[in-house]
């Protein structure tokens, strides 16, 4: 009985709290997304091949810039959000090997294009009658759509024609070997503009988990070099900010 009316107690409380004031209420938005991603990924493998010893250190430095469209529905405590974003970078990509006399080094520049589907939680606490703030946490898939790069000679090529990269079974990569979850924090701002519109800004951090594409390189290296367990390490993450405006039905 005494937990009960605890429970009352507490439901009560919360309902005549300003956050928790306002019932869920939908709304839609569209805007626009900028944002980039650094990745920082190494690989080491020590092995035999052809009956002699092989150390392999590989490194890749990549610095992406994106931007985009993305349309949204909310409900007060989530955001589910669809988008299409297009990317360019400029990478570096560094092999060691130890039967050779010097390292191999690959640079250039790299473009793609991804359809993404977001889920955000977010906690909405009102400052004023025109401006509420709310930090957000959520996850993220990506779609790849497309992966071009340029080659040594600067000639653009598709990444999936598999002419230049081929994984270790010699077979094209897929468009899907490059789909990525990542994982998102940070907050948001609305401002209202009229009585059922407003303006909202996001701002996120993002870390990516490791892709198809990421993982049979390590398969790659871990045949070519006959080490059963190479060792890789890394992270690829960066910020994103988010402007919209939004309609509440």
């Amino acid at each position: 009985m005494k937990k009960r009316a605890i429970i009352f107690f507490l439901a009560t409380l919360f309902a005549k709290s300003p956050v928790f004031a306002s019932d869920i209420s939908l709304s839609i938005g569209a805007g626009g997304s900028v944002g980039g991603f650094f990745t920082r990924y190494w690989i080491a493998a020590e092995g035999e091949k052809s009956g002699q010893p092989l150390k392999i250190d590989a490194k890749q430095n990549m610095d992406q810039f994106h931007y985009g469209l993305y349309a949204f529905i909310d409900a007060t405590y989530a955001e589910l959000s669809i988008s299409a974003r297009n990317g360019v970078n400029s990478y570096k990509e560094t092999v060691d090997m130890s039967i050779f006399s010097s390292p191999s080094v690959l640079t250039g520049s790299g473009w793609d294009t991804v359809l993404a589907f977001c889920f955000l939680g977010k906690y909405p606490i009102r400052l004023s009658n025109r401006s509420t703030i709310f930090p957000m946490a959520g996850a993220e898939y990506q779609f790849c759509l497309r992966q071009k790069r340029t080659d040594i000679d600067g000639s653009v090529y598709d990444r999936t024609d598999g002419l230049i990269e081929r994984d270790k079974d010699g077979k094209p990569f897929g468009l899907d070997d490059w789909n990525a979850l990542w994982l998102h924090i940070g907050g948001g701002v609305d401002f209202a503009l009229a009585e059922n519109s407003y303006l909202r800004c996001v701002l996120l951090y993002s870390i990516r988990t490791m892709t198809s594409y990421e993982s049979k390189n390590l398969d790659y290296i871990k045949s070519d070099a006959g080490d059963p367990n190479p060792r890789m390490g890394g992270l690829a993450s960066g910020p994103s900010l988010r402007i919209s405006v939004g309609y509440k039905l």
